[in-house]
């Protein structure tokens, strides 16, 4: 009597060793046992490469699905990082005038009071008698930048820094952004900036225009908001990686 003994598992419907009529048990001989096919070489018999999913092979499961791509294509600011459009995912880009009108309310709110503040030190702007006459834009520019007046200006640079930097990485809005409906947001993934990139930002717009060169400084970024592309970066933004977008 053969030892074989049948194959996990049930038989598929069709098999047609079961649609036979059970025969009458034969004597045992090696000849006979041999020339019986058993149930499981029925069910063996049709597991070939042909055989329907239902035969139970493993390769004729259906193969999975390919893996995602390592990075969504139309991510948030993708463009150079990455994505197909620069900006897909983006909210609008603030206005150039409205960043405008952000800004200077928010020198505005620490100007003045810093201002008054100097008052009873003599003031962070000497104002002189003279007229200017017979002066080069040199001694103007070594009278502003002297004295109590520098120290005022490293004063203020720390002031801005400071203000800039808390508001940008508490929700990405200074007073004047919020009141203008802007946000400043990390480019990669639109997500309000940590303490470096605010401070990096923050270091990078105050630290030329309130010690180098102010009226330069300026005017660089104004430019850049409206001519920069896709994303309206001033240097400030490309030094930090991050974007103005519009929260209206």
């Amino acid at each position: 009597m053969s030892n074989d003994q049948p194959m996990p598992g049930q038989p598929p419907e069709d098999d047609p060793f079961l649609k036979k009529p059970q025969e009458p048990p034969t004597p045992p001989s090696g000849s006979a046992a041999g020339s019986e096919p058993g149930p499981g070489a029925g069910a063996g018999s049709e597991s070939g490469p042909g055989s329907g999913p239902g035969s139970g092979s493993p390769y004729d499961r259906a193969q999975p699905p390919p893996p995602p791509p390592p990075y969504d294509p139309n991510a948030y600011g993708g463009g150079p990082y990455g994505g197909t459009d620069p900006l897909a995912g983006m909210p609008p880009l603030g206005e150039p005038g409205k960043r405008i009108l952000a800004r200077l309310i928010d020198f505005l709110i620490i100007s003045i009071p810093l201002y008054l503040i100097s008052l009873p030190f003599g003031g962070a702007v000497d104002v002189s008698d003279n007229n200017g006459n017979g002066e080069s834009a040199g001694d103007v520019f070594s009278q502003t930048y002297s004295g109590h007046q520098l120290l005022w200006s490293l004063i203020a640079l720390v002031v801005y820094v400071a203000y800039d930097t808390y508001f940008t990485h508490k929700d990405g809005r200074t007073i004047g952004k919020r009141l203008l409906k802007l946000r400043v947001a990390m480019l990669n993934d639109g997500r309000v900036p940590d303490t470096s990139a605010s401070f990096l930002r923050a270091v990078v717009l105050w630290l030329p225009a309130l010690l180098c060169c102010p009226c330069l400084w300026w005017l660089i970024n104004i430019v850049l908001m409206f001519t920069d592309k896709p994303y309206r970066q001033g240097l400030h933004d490309k030094a930090a990686k991050t974007v103005v977008v519009s929260t209206a």
